[in-house]
Order: C-alpha cells, then structure tokens, then sequence
C-alpha cells in the first residue's frame, strides 16, 4: 500500500458518517476560529479608548486670576482620548465601585496653587489623583496609569511653557534696560571727559592765580615796610613838635620870626599833604587807608592855621603861643599813632597775601587731584559702558513669537523621533504571529483527536516504518495545512491584516503545522494517550516561553533557556520578520529550527514504528482513552 493510499484510507475513514464529516469540519475550523475571533477582539484596542468611560473630577479653586484646573478639564473633554464624565468626587467614587467607569481622575481643589507656588516661599508640586478598581478590570489600572503620566507631562509643558514665557520677557525687558544703561554710562562718560578737561583748565588757572598771588604778596610786604618807615618819620615829626613846643618859650621874644616861622609852616601844609598821600599811593595803599591818614593829619593842619592866627593877633601873647605848640605836639603824637596804624594794616594785608598764596597753591593741587579722578571716572564709566553693552548683546534680541516658540522648546526641549525596521499596523497584527502560531498547535492537537496517528493494520501487513510513519504524519500535516491557509485567509481578507511577505508568511505557517503533526505523532506513538496529554502540556509551555506578548527576556532563566528550544518561539519569530517586513536572515534560520525539529520528530515517530512492527506490548492491544 502506497502512502497516498494510506491517507485516502484515513480521509474514507474520517468521512464515513455525516458525523464524522460535521466532526472534521468542526475540529478543521478550531484554529480558524480561535485564531480569528480573538485577533478580532484585539485587533485594535488603543483605537477605542474613547469608549472607556473615565470619570473626572475638578475641585480646583484656581489661584487668582489662574485656574489650571479648568484648563486641563477642558483639553481632556475636548480631545476625547477617554469617554469622560464631569462628576463630584462622591459620584466618581460610588461609579468606580459599581463599575460605572474604570477609573477616575480628580484634580485637588490646591492644584492650581501648588503649581504657582514655585515663586512663593512655600514651593510645592501639584498632585494629580487616580483611582482605579482591580475588581473592574485590571488593565484599566495601567491605562490610568498611562494617562495620568501623560496628563502630568502635558501640565508640566504648559506650566513650563508660561514659565519659560515670563522669564524670557522678563530678559528682554532687562536687554532694553542695559542698553538704556549702556546709553546713560555713554552720556555720563562723555560728562565725565568734559569734566576732566575743565578740571585742566581749573588746575592751568589755579597755577596762574598763585604766581600772581606770590607777586601781590611781594607787593604787600613792600607797602608794609613803606608804611613802617612812615610810622617811624611820624615818630620822628612828634619828636620835633615837642621839641618845638620846649622851644616856643625860648623865641618868646621873637614873636615876628615865630610868626613868620608859622606861616610858612602853614603854607607848607597842603604841599605836604599832597606829598604824603603821594607817598602813600606810591607805597600801594589803598585809598581808603590813605584818606584815615590824612584825615589823622588835617586837625594838625588846623591847629597850624590856629597858631597862626593867633600869632598874628596876639604876638605879645606868648604863653598862647606856648599852647599852640604844644598842641601841634599832640597832633604830631596823633600823626605817629595813626601811622603806626597804617604800617599795622599793611602787615595784615601782607599776611592776607600770603594767605592767598598758599590757598592759590592748593586749590592747584585740589585741581590737578580733581583732573587725575575725573580721569578714573572716565574710564571707569567707559568700562561700564561697554560692560553694560556686552551684557545686552549677550541676551539676544527677541520677539513676541519667538519668545513663544523659545518658552515652547524650553518647557518641552526633547521630541522623541521614533523610527521601525519593521512595523506591525496595530495590536492585533502585533498579536498575529503568536496567535497563529498558537493556533496551529491546536488546531493539531484537535485534529489527533480523531486521526489515528498511524494504521495499526498496515503496521502489521506492510511491516514498513517508514511509509506509515509518513501516511500517519501527512494525514494531520495537510489538515493542518488547511487549517493554517484558511486562518491566512481570515487574517488577510476578513481582518485585513498587511504583509511584507503574503506567501513567506504562509510558507512558515504551514511549515509550524507539518512540525507540530510530526511531535504529536512522535508523542503519541511512542506515549500513546500520555504523549496526546503531553501534546497539552507542551503547548501550554510553550504559550509561556514563546515571547508572544511579552518580550522573552523578561522570562525566569528556566523559562528563557526553553524558549531557544521549543518551536513555537522560532515560528513567532520567523512570522514576524516574514509578515512586518524584517529579517529574512533571521527567517531562514527559525525555518531552519522548524525543520530540524519536523525531521527529529518523524525520525522518533519511525523508530517508535519500527518498534511496534517487530514487537506488540500490552499497550498497544489495550483501546486509547482518547480517539
């Protein structure tokens, strides 16, 4: 009997009864349907977040004229990742208890405070509250999770934005304020140099002022020395009007001389008193101190005129005469005193001068101090100055807009550019490899429920291990094979899954199912109704270590190291890079996997034939307690 033949046999068998027909079909479609229907159910659940009923609650108070609160409220409203619902914190609670949502939001009547407090003395952060309920459903949590960070980033960017916008005006308020300092350092400088040339002028001045000082004050100490001669021949004049006076009694006698002597001193007088205030302008008295002189000589003038006429009346009247002249005694004693006064007032001229001298001498020195300082304020102003300009064209210039633009990248400097080697379209085609894998092992599973894994009677007439070997694998191989296109089907055309490689992948998934048929035909011929048991229990290993879901990484080591060496991780991978468009290397190599493992387990299929052609054993004369 021909292999062929053997598998017709089978399909005859397996078709035999209307039954037997509804039972292929059924156990053909398992795959199909489990496969099918739950990538159906998961093909795109982020897509309908905007179903899930999430309650929201706002008791923010707002923060003067802010209110964050409303702000956020009203951007989740309106971008609708969630089916939102406004209610009071005690409606959200009873709603997350009786399951009416799966989680709730609230933002703290202190939320908009909290935020505003970082330029307060009392900085705190903001808190965002979510509550969830396991007993709802588990996943909601992490959703709420997931949404509660992303809310918090996005407050965080607005309140940075604002932020990063204040400080941003607020450096180009002080921009425009150092270049009005840097304009006011620049007059101040340009005063300042034109104070110092001033001071220059001051300091050439009072260098004149105390050369001419010094001259007047030689001037002066030699009208003090004129003046002191004058008080000495004054001295001198009264030492002669008393010698004069001691003399009248002696020219008693000599009335006519005296008289005569009289009037020419009489006439004399005015000459001289031209000749003394002369002297005294040629000296450099002032007039003032000339005419107090004078004024101290003009009663000795009319004493003279006095004696005069009294020489003339009354010549005989010598003892008359005797007083004149002691009169004129006095007034030469009243001419040495006020001389005496004028050499007084000319030494405190003289002092005076000096005085000026040395004032003259320091306001020289005070000038050329001023100068030297103006000069370190000129260039203290010009460093300023251009300190004040330097610190502006640090702080570049800004607009409205680009302070905005700025404050944007500021509050959210970093963007995420995310790039695939290979991309699934959604959920449901990330999920369609293990699934698929998954469902071939149960599809086969299934179909040796009711195929016998090999012909006991031509076991015992053809006594070839080989050929049942095969007819026994073939028969599940190309069932499943059915199985795996009709899957390929649902994926493509009902669910209208993409493929980088249609054909490769469908190649890998019939591929998984011809070597899923010979390990279960392996197990069952040599372990019989165990080894269709260990079938279950295989696939459910290799459920866990398939990194269908989850990366195979985050695995415990035992579980890790099974997946290298169970099949079904290397048809999730091959699926994989055939179906996103990946690695066809790394392809290649898991159908290298696969088909070591298919020839493995036809070689242990065909030895455990060989055995049970040469040798029966109690086993396999008792009836299996499945199929």
């Amino acid at each position: 009997m021909k292999i062929p033949a053997m598998i017709a046999a089978e399909l005859r068998r397996l078709t035999s009864t209307k039954m037997g027909v509804l039972a292929l079909i059924a156990l053909v479609a398992v795959p199909i349907l489990y496969g099918g229907l739950y990538l159906w159910a998961n093909q795109d659940p982020y897509g309908k977040f905007s179903e899930v009923p999430v309650a929201l609650v706002d008791d923010d108070q707002g923060s003067g004229e802010v209110n964050y609160g409303d702000k956020i409220a009203d951007e989740l409203l309106e971008g609708k990742a969630f089916a939102w619902h406004r209610m009071t914190a005690t409606e959200a609670a009873d709603a997350l208890h009786r399951g009416e949502v799966d989680f709730s939001v609230t933002i703290p009547k202190d939320f908009s405070d909290a935020l505003t407090s970082v330029s307060s003395g009392d900085p705190r952060q903001a808190r965002i509250e979510l509550e969830t309920n396991d007993a709802n459903n588990y996943l909601a949590s992490t959703i709420g999770d997931q949404a509660v960070e992303k809310i918090r980033s996005s407050v965080a960017q607005l309140v940075g934005r604002e932020a990063a916008g204040r400080m941003l005006t607020a450096l180009s308020d002080i921009r425009g304020d150092l270049l009005t300092a840097a304009d006011g350092a620049g007059r101040i400088n340009d005063g300042a140099q034109a104070a110092s040339d001033g001071a220059g002028t001051l300091r050439d001045g009072a260098s004149q002022l105390a050369t001419g000082a010094k001259k007047l004050s030689a001037g002066a100490h030699q009208v003090a020395d004129g003046a002191a001669q004058l008080a000495r021949g004054a001295k001198k004049v009264a030492d002669g009007a008393h010698q004069v006076a001691a003399g009248t009694s002696e020219i008693a006698g000599y009335a006519d001389e005296a008289g005569r002597a009289v009037q020419a001193v009489t006439d004399a007088l005015p000459g001289a008193r031209r000749d003394i205030a002369q002297a005294m302008r040629d000296q450099g008295l002032a007039q003032d101190q000339i005419d107090e002189v004078l004024t101290a000589l003009d009663p000795v003038a009319d004493k003279l005129r006095t004696g005069d006429a009294k020489v003339h009346d009354a010549v005989g009247r010598i003892d008359r005469l005797a007083a004149g002249a002691a009169q004129v005694a006095s007034g030469a004693d009243q001419l040495a005193t006020g001389a005496t006064r004028v050499s007084s007032g000319a030494a405190q001229v003289a002092d005076g001068t000096d005085a000026a001298v040395s004032g003259a001498v320091q306001l020289r020195g005070g000038a050329a101090s001023l100068q030297q300082g103006l000069g370190t304020l000129h260039d203290g102003v010009t460093q300023l100055r251009d300190g004040l300009a330097d610190g502006a064209a640090q702080i570049p210039a800004s607009t409205k807009d680009l302070r905005a633009a700025q404050a944007k990248t500021i509050a959210d400097p970093v963007q995420t550019a995310s790039g695939k080697v290979a991309a699934a379209e959604d959920y449901g085609a990330g999920l369609a490899p293990f699934f698929a894998a998954l469902a071939g092992w149960i599809g086969i599973y299934a179909l040796f429920l009711i195929v016998k894994p090999v012909s006991k009677r031509a076991v015992t007439a053809l006594r070839k291990p080989v050929r049942v070997t095969m007819a026994g694998w073939l028969t599940p191989a190309l069932l499943g094979g059915v199985q795996m296109v009709g899957l390929f089907g649902v994926l493509a055309l009902a669910l209208g899954f993409g493929f980088a490689n249609p054909w490769g992948t469908l190649g890998v998934m019939v591929a998984a199912s011809f070597t899923y048929a010979a390990i279960i035909l392996a197990l069952n011929v040599w372990l019989g109704s165990v080894g269709q048991f260990l079938g279950l229990v295989l696939m459910v290993l290799q459920l866990v270590v398939a990194g269908g879901t989850f990366p195979w990484q985050t695995l415990p080591a035992p579980l890790a190291a099974l997946h290298h060496v169970l099949p079904m991780g290397f048809v999730v991978d091959a699926m994989r890079q055939l179906m996103y468009g990946g690695d066809l290397g790394r392809a290649g190599s898991d159908l290298l996997v696969l088909a070591g493992w298919l020839v493995a387990a036809l070689a242990l299929a065909a030895l455990g034939v060989t055995r049970m052609t040469h040798r029966r054993t109690l086993r396999d004369l008792q009836p299996s307690l499945i199929g």
